[in-house]
């Protein structure tokens, strides 16, 4: 498979044929992001793409889904995308679902007409990091879109009948607007009402803008406690409009949490409230066990 430099993936796509179509992100200013620091965006050639998928589509592991890397393939144009979720379909028809990030530029450059094509054509799920709801928050890491953009898409994504997942970053506000962070994120999740939503933990990397705003203090993390607080803040002011689930197993969390909202809403709550009144730490998981 040619694979250029880092190739990641939603944790749902672990058992997913993974094609890279593209070379990084095409935003790529997130000042938290070190994905694709030093990587000019690109997209492979169509030959390169097709022979990746020949040979994933002869290994012995039937695969029921595909995931198009990397950072940002939705911006690609809807000819390239049909042509590859064409190919993956005609050597595959037993994939059912395909999958591609999508940032907020990306989905709203597509037409309603547009997205109703590539889901006809397999597109099942979108997923989209949206990090937080706060406007301060988003303009200090330089997300290149706010929350009435990010509404418009959820909107768009939600009409063409493509499942949505979004996710957000405990701690991205810092203890000056750990508060505001949550609440806003929350309130933002609850007006979009994605398919899924998860939250991550924001993990401090030495080749990004955020490494040195926390070397020089001028960003600090929220403790363990605190970032608990953000996921209890968000879940509390998430008030859905449809189903919802919502999970917080990334391995950079602290307590993995799988919930359908709103029905868990309670329960889950309960639960947040009585780790943070006892701060008993044997049901977090252990500082050298969290990752990427």
């Amino acid at each position: 498979m040619d694979y250029v430099g880092h190739v990641i993936r939603p944790p749902s796509e672990a058992y997913s044929m993974i094609i890279q179509v593209t070379v990084g992100c095409s935003h790529n200013m997130c000042t938290f992001c070190g994905t694709y620091k030093g990587q000019k965006f690109r997209i492979k050639d169509m030959k390169t793409i097709k022979r990746d998928i020949d040979e994933a589509s002869g290994y012995r592991y039937g695969f029921t889904k595909a995931f198009l890397a990397d950072g940002d393939v939705l911006i690609l144009p809807n000819e390239t995308l049909l042509e590859i979720i064409g190919y993956i379909k005609k050597k595959n028809p037993q994939i059912e679902r395909i999958g591609v990030y999508g940032n907020t530029k990306s989905i709203i450059k597509k037409t309603h007409e547009e997205l109703i094509e590539l889901r006809e054509a397999g597109l099942g799920i979108v997923y989209q990091g949206i990090e937080t709801g706060n406007k301060e928050v988003l303009r200090r890491i330089k997300k290149g879109a706010f929350p009435h953009r990010m509404i418009e898409c959820a909107n768009k994504v939600r009409e063409a009948g493509i499942l949505l997942s979004q996710t957000v970053l405990l701690g991205i506000g810092g203890t000056d607007m750990s508060e505001q962070h949550a609440v806003d994120t929350g309130r933002l999740l609850g007006e979009m009402s994605p398919d899924y939503a998860s939250a991550l933990t924001v993990m401090i990397l030495p080749n990004t803008e955020l490494y040195l705003d926390f070397q020089s203090g001028a960003f600090r993390l929220p403790d363990k406690f605190g970032l608990l607080r953000e996921l209890r803040l968000i879940i509390e002011n998430m008030d859905v409009k449809r189903p919802c689930f919502f999970t917080s197993n990334h391995a950079s969390n602290y307590l993995p949490i799988r919930a359908m909202l709103p029905d868990d809403k309670n329960e889950v709550l309960a639960l947040l409230d009585k780790i943070l009144k006892t701060r008993d730490e044997r049901i977090l998981k252990p500082e050298h066990m969290r990752a990427l």
